[in-house]
């Protein structure tokens, strides 16, 4: 990939004359940037879909080609990109139906509304991986005939297509009504090997047993599936398939108790995490001795608020805005912030909705944890802001800096901290008010400076050195900005 030419196509500035010299040059990782340039002209978006095809859909999308512009025998992928977006048209898909390549009917198979009788080629496909690529799509009807094919792999894809009507994936899961397969991956003679597959033994005995695994699997976690049709799996040797059920929302309380006994701790933290459990098993949970089962638990969104505040001075959770703080009342707000506890303070700030009140009395906060949640929050003043610093220094800087109501003047201050707050600089360098020296002090830190080079009010000629930089990712963007003299821009496109 050449990083001058990628950050030249993403450019807003870039002048037409070199769009046109772009499409000659560029290599198919950077042809995307291209394609989003606002001023590409019909003409343009013609020839760069001529050299890349994989550029069409996204000109597709913005107006500037149409299906009349595709061949579909010289730009397949391209055709079968707009059958996948539903713009293509019938006739290719039934050439793409009839082609010798299988993942060129495997890619057909994925697409939505083909025409019936294309859908029907495509079911009776010879290769197995094409009929499993239309099942994980199709619609009801066809998924129940599939269901009964006898590649365990297409029932596989079956049973994790949601359109598939929920007594098809019971069958599925207990095999009643259902022909046994008569193959599957392991043992079929025409499937390539692979070095590593999860679900693949290293031979079968007929059973089939690694894909129907994965099939019942696959109806486990199917939202489609009834639940009365998945609870026998609740007490089942195989962890995935209790760990599938403890976060499915629609079983019965009395499911949810036995998958808590699960002796896995990532079964039980699936289940803490889940909304459907009542507050009887959520209180259970809380005694686990897992950290993962307790923070899983705190990110329950039905979690009654004394158990949150218990959970907050129990395990880590992190700077994170927790649901049940997210969908706390007003009343249970001035709860939060009148925590003894700084934890449970620090969940609270983690808003950005808070009453004025409320963010102020969580600014001037004696915990930094707490200061350096609530830093972001809108609404804050410099002179408050300035507090904080004043108060916490390089803990809290960094946050200060994404405050929206953080001054020009503010931010160039941060930069000239003492000691330096080094995770506060990719932070000021992202801000458009950004000032030239807070920009010239970004360029400092290895992280910050791959940001700045971008920055438009970068002044001119430090972005053209930038284009010299060691890192390739400075580079792009160095070269993607905006500001960058056009005469340097013409010098570094390539010629026509």
């Amino acid at each position: 990939m050449d990083s001058v030419l990628c950050g030249l196509a993403a450019n807003p500035a870039l002048p037409p004359e070199l769009v046109d010299r772009l499409i000659t040059a560029l290599d198919e990782e950077c042809v995307g940037k291209l394609a989003e340039c606002a001023d590409l002209t019909r003409a343009q978006a013609v020839a760069l879909a001529s050299r890349h095809e994989f550029s069409v859909v996204r000109l597709v999308e913005r107006g500037l080609l149409t299906a009349d512009d595709v061949d579909p025998v010289t730009q397949p992928a391209a055709a079968l990109g707009l059958l996948a977006e539903g713009a293509g048209r019938p006739a290719w898909a039934r050439l793409f139906a009839a082609h010798p390549d299988t993942e060129r009917r495997e890619s057909l198979a994925a697409c939505p509304d083909l025409p019936s009788d294309v859908l029907e080629t495509l079911a009776a496909d010879p290769n197995p991986s094409v009929v499993a690529e239309l099942a994980l799509w199709a619609a009801p009807e066809l998924t129940a005939r599939l269901a009964e094919h006898p590649h365990a792999g297409v029932r596989s894809a079956v049973a994790l297509n949601e359109s598939t009507p929920p007594t098809v994936l019971a069958a599925l899961l207990t095999g009643e009504g259902l022909p046994p397969a008569q193959i599957c991956r392991v043992c079929d003679p025409a499937e390539a090997p692979i070095p590593y597959d999860p679900w693949r033994s290293d031979s079968c005995d007929g059973s089939h047993e690694s894909t129907v695994d994965e099939m019942r699997l696959r109806a486990l976690g199917n939202r489609a599936t009834p639940p009365a049709a998945v609870v026998g799996f609740a007490d089942h040797p195989f962890k995935l398939f209790r760990h599938f059920l403890a976060i499915r929302p629609d079983l019965p309380s009395a499911t949810y108790e036995r998958l808590a006994n699960s002796p896995e701790p990532g079964v039980r933290a699936a289940l803490a995490e889940n909304p459907a459990i009542d507050e009887a098993l959520m209180r259970v949970l809380a005694t686990d001795l897992d950290g993962d089962v307790l923070r899983n638990l705190a990110c329950n969104p039905a979690l009654p608020l004394d158990l949150l505040t218990h959970l907050a001075g129990t395990v880590r959770i992190g700077s994170t805005l927790l649901p049940r703080v997210a969908s706390a009342s007003p009343v249970e707000v001035e709860e939060l912030a009148a925590s003894p506890n700084p934890a449970v303070r620090m969940l609270l700030a983690e808003r950005r909705d808070l009453p004025p009140e409320i963010r102020d009395t969580l600014a001037a906060d004696p915990d930094a944890k707490v200061v350096k949640a609530i830093a972001p929050h809108p609404g804050l003043s410099v002179a408050r802001l300035r507090a904080m610093v004043d108060r916490h220094g390089v803990r809290v800087i960094a946050q200060v800096a994404k405050n929206p109501d953080a001054s020009p003047a503010l931010l160039e201050d941060l930069t000239r901290h003492e000691p330096p707050a080094r995770k506060a600089f990719p932070e000021i360098a992202r801000r458009p008010d950004a000032t030239v020296p807070a920009l010239l002090a970004c360029l400092s830190d290895r992280k910050a400076r791959r940001v700045a080079a971008g920055h438009p009010a970068l002044p001119p000629p430090v972005i053209a050195e930038l284009l010299a930089d060691d890192d390739w990712q400075v580079v792009a963007a160095a070269a993607a900005n905006p500001s960058l003299p056009l005469a340097v821009m013409v010098e570094l496109a390539p010629p026509m």
